[in-house]
């Protein structure tokens, strides 16, 4: 069975927020890479949603690591997964509630 994606207002917004970072400090390329990332990533977790760890004890979101500085959160339903938002690695410490 393959899950439905969907996407939270704030996982648009970190998602774009977090293109433009890289478009600024790498470049067209390594935007385009990391994009294939995620477009993995996604396909992956469509085909086996429990694959990545839960990101904090007590909470139903996990924690997909795209790369080093960036992580995606999701939480998997009964036929769909929601994308929570995109997190940068190097800010403070993750605080789910």
């Amino acid at each position: 069975m393959n899950f439905e994606i969907k996407f939270t207002p704030e996982a648009e917004e970190t998602f774009d927020a977090l293109i433009l970072q890289l478009r600024q400090r790498w470049g067209d390329g390594f935007v385009v890479k990391f994009e294939t990332k995620v477009s993995k990533a996604l396909n992956t977790i469509t085909k086996t949603p429990y694959l990545y760890p839960i990101a904090e004890e007590n909470t139903e979101i996990r924690k997909c690591i795209l790369h080093k500085n960036s992580s995606m959160l999701y939480k998997v339903y009964d036929t769909e997964i929601l994308i929570v938002c995109f997190w940068d690695n190097r800010q403070d410490p993750l605080i789910i509630s």
